[in-house]
């Protein structure tokens, strides 16, 4: 094994140029030629996660395995690597600074001023190698959120300047991932941002070893020459990460730029042999190449903004190529959903998948679609609210419980079929009060549940405060919706299914957050089969 190796990668001249999918790629390269890599985030916002964040303002929250709310972009570390991440996997300044006062009000500084440099930056430190001694991984890939010229990202750039300095040059890098414009009237790649970026992360005392720079054109040898001059790297370091049409062609780009091949020869290691991605060229020519293709409804408050289903998106990209089969996908708000127009919206789908979510907004919306996926026979999966308003639905049209509903929404509904649960009943505080994280699940024999897992027992990720209220279990069972899904520890249900209907599925957990390039949710796969047929 190797003395751990330390990866920085930040971002210039604008933010979503994809350092974690560079960060991402980069991991696969390494892991594929036999190294032990993790990947963890330093975001600069002061919430100490995003657990409490609008999905506007943060896109999705990904929950890990041990219940952290994280930042999306563990998701794609996950996807790519096929290993799960933990808490330690995502720092943020309020985890920072409330970590630093914490350790203030006990005494531990001594009576010392405390100061952004050296305590903060001792703090960030510390997290950042303790990933890699914790782990015992060859490389550690640090994503430092934000753009280079962020007051935010201060401590971090200066973090890193101080642990290029104590690490050395064969066991610290850095990476800076900026833009190259293309100016239409002219015809021309600007470097001048790439440039100005570079300047600015040298004002803060950091060289970057290789850039990487996206573009929407082929980079010419001489823009490369060009920049390498004006920003102090080697020619070879400049590399190309030109758009693309899945972000899943990534690697396969960075590899062709030999981007693994550079940083390990700027580490002093040899880099014989290539890495191992047929898997993984495999899966891209099932997803660019598929032979069916079905139209899924995904009903949401939120779809407005891509990233707040990012999760849901990409497996449902697993799933098709799994299936050979492209899955075009519809985003259908919610609160624009009402009895009259319901049939017109959702009419020409193959199948329906209504979101999770918290809150009453857009939640009769949901209950329609889960009503009309029942009703008309059409695949659906609903995923943590949308399983509880498949219930509540069940309830109402089925069971004629008329007023049922969750007490998330009503607290005073005479039929609370979806409930809080005891342990959280008296809590106000909303960060940190979920059911968050890996529980296991028993699945009953001879449900769609179990043909799909292959397996008896199966552990999944959840983010949820309301359960199914087993009061009503006996009536959901004896008109056909039956729990297909049982956590063994807690007696509470998991999954329910329709026994009677082509695929109708809702699940308390996540499954998204379980899906990866070469091991696609089975969940997501056999949906995606069911509606095909």
């Amino acid at each position: 094994m190797l003395q751990t190796k330390y990866i920085f990668v930040t971002g210039g001249v604008t933010s979503s140029l994809g350092k974690g999918i560079i960060s991402a790629s980069l991991a696969k390269l390494l892991q594929a030629r036999g190294y032990l890599v993790t990947i963890q985030k330093l975001d600069p916002y002061i919430n100490v996660d995003p657990g409490t964040l609008n999905p506007y303002e943060h896109g999705e929250c990904y929950v890990t395995e041990d219940g952290a709310e994280t930042d999306l972009d563990l998701g794609h570390y996950e996807r790519f690597l096929g290993i799960p991440t933990s808490q330690a996997n995502n720092v943020t300044t309020g985890r920072i600074y409330q970590s630093v006062i914490n350790k203030e009000r006990r005494g531990d500084y001594l009576g010392k001023t405390v100061q952004v440099i050296p305590h903060i930056t001792d703090e960030i430190k510390r997290r950042i190698k303790m990933l890699g001694s914790r782990n015992k991984v060859d490389f550690v890939i640090t994503e430092i959120g934000g753009t280079v010229g962020d007051i935010e990202s201060l401590p971090y750039i200066e973090a890193v300047r101080q642990l290029k300095w104590e690490l050395g040059d064969r066991n610290a890098l850095s990476i800076h991932l900026t833009l190259v414009p293309y100016l239409q009237a002219s015809g021309e790649l600007k470097t001048k941002p790439t440039q100005h970026s570079v300047k600015m992360l040298l004002e803060n005392g950091v060289q970057p070893n290789i850039l990487v720079l996206r573009t929407e054109h082929e980079l010419s040898d001489e823009i490369r020459k060009k920049v390498a001059l004006f920003c102090n790297v080697d020619v070879e370091s400049v590399i190309q990460s030109i758009d693309v049409n899945t972000i899943y062609e990534v690697p396969i780009l960075m590899q062709i730029e030999k981007l693994d091949v550079i940083v390990m020869k700027k580490m002093g290691i040899d880099s014989v042999g290539t890495p191992e991605m047929r898997p993984w060229k495999k899966f891209l020519k099932s997803l660019q190449n598929p032979r069916h293709s079905v139209r899924i409804a995904l009903v949401g408050k939120y779809v407005e903004l891509a990233d707040a289903y990012i999760s849901i998106n990409e497996s449902f990209k697993h799933a098709g190529a799994a299936n050979l089969c492209a899955v075009e996908m519809d985003y259908i708000h919610s609160e624009d959903i009402d009895e009259y127009n319901c049939t017109e919206l959702l009419k020409d789908h193959d199948g329906i998948l209504v979101a999770p979510g918290f809150g009453d907004r857009g939640i009769d919306g949901k209950i329609l679609a889960a009503r009309y996926a029942r009703e008309n026979n059409i695949p659906f999966l609903g995923i943590c609210l949308g399983l509880q308003c498949a219930v509540i639905e069940f309830a109402r049209n089925v069971l004629k419980l008329e007023k049922a509903h969750s007490t998330e929404m009503s607290l005073k509904t005479p039929d609370p079929v979806i409930d809080l649960m005891e342990e959280q009943k008296g809590i106000t505080e909303k960060g940190g009060t979920m059911r968050l994280g890996a529980y296991p699940c028993i699945l009953v024999k001879g449900t769609k549940v179990h043909a799909a897992y292959g397996v008896e027992e199966i552990s999944e990720r959840h983010r949820h405060r309301y359960e199914f209220n087993n009061k009503y279990l006996d009536v959901f069972t004896n008109a056909g919706m039956v729990p297909a899904g049982i956590n063994p520890d807690t007696s509470l249900v998991e999954i329910m299914e329709i026994r009677a209907h082509k695929w109708f599925i809702g699940v308390q957990f996540h499954p998204e957050y379980n899906s990866t390039v070469l091991k696609p949710h089975p969940l997501f796969v056999s949906f995606i089969k069911s509606a095909m047929s």
